[in-house]
């Protein structure tokens, strides 16, 4: 099943998904699934949505962390917690 960011509505009331990084409204393209070993359990998956202008930096920052467990395409993303 894929993850649902607006409970059932193809585009949300404020439009499609947007991008996590700081001051940007572009479009998500990506899905960065991340855990912070020391709060969350090994399965647990966080995520962040990053455009393509975003995906690098937003993924350099999660994993010189340690924190980034994969990156996967908006469209294809399937949430392990719903699955």
């Amino acid at each position: 099943m894929s993850i649902d960011f607006f409970g059932g509505a193809a585009d949300g009331p404020a439009g499609p998904p947007k991008c996590s990084a700081k001051g940007c409204r572009n479009a998500a393209a990506w899905v960065l699934a991340w855990n912070n070993p020391k709060l969350h359990t090994p399965e647990r998956r966080k995520t962040w949505l990053a455009c393509e202008e975003h995906r690098e930096s937003l993924s350099q920052f999660l994993g010189v962390r340690g924190f980034l467990k994969e990156v996967v395409a908006l469209a294809d993303w399937t949430d392990p917690e719903q699955g």
